[in-house]
């Protein structure tokens, strides 16, 4: 089992993240009957996808000798009425550490190899920009 999610009333859900304990609360928008207080389950989507790639940058970094500390990503989800669904994430990533350009097409071509990009229905729009500082 990956994780356990809880229902807590008023649309509200707390997921435990098993083997670490590490727990994540989600709430709907109010635009959807919620309290907005929290990551909605579509944020949380857009969210991993921008970690994903975050991460998968990071093993090649790792493995080419770079740090990309501090390193940061806006994420930006657009939801769809009809049906109601992602119907875009956009990601702009500020990139620190790499002033080489073969690098960074490196690290960049790596990111789009995430397995959350590759999960996402192919009808979601993927506006990704790498800003490199």
């Amino acid at each position: 089992m990956t994780s356990k999610v809880t229902y807590l009333g008023e649309l509200r859900t707390k997921s435990i993240h098993v083997q670490s304990g590490s727990e994540v609360i989600s709430d709907p928008p109010v635009d959807n009957f919620g309290k907005g207080e929290a990551f909605s389950p579509t944020d949380i989507v857009a969210n991993a996808l921008a970690s994903c790639m975050m991460t998968i940058m990071g093993i090649k970094a790792r493995d080419m000798e770079v740090d990309l500390i501090d390193s940061t990503a806006e994420v930006t989800k657009i939801m769809n009425a009809e049906p109601r669904r992602i119907g875009a994430i956009e990601i702009v990533f500020e990139m620190n550490g790499v002033s080489d350009e073969k690098n960074r097409t490196i690290l960049e071509r790596a990111a789009m190899t995430c397995p959350v990009l590759f999960s996402l229905n192919p009808e979601i729009e993927k506006r990704v920009t790498f800003n490199w500082k």
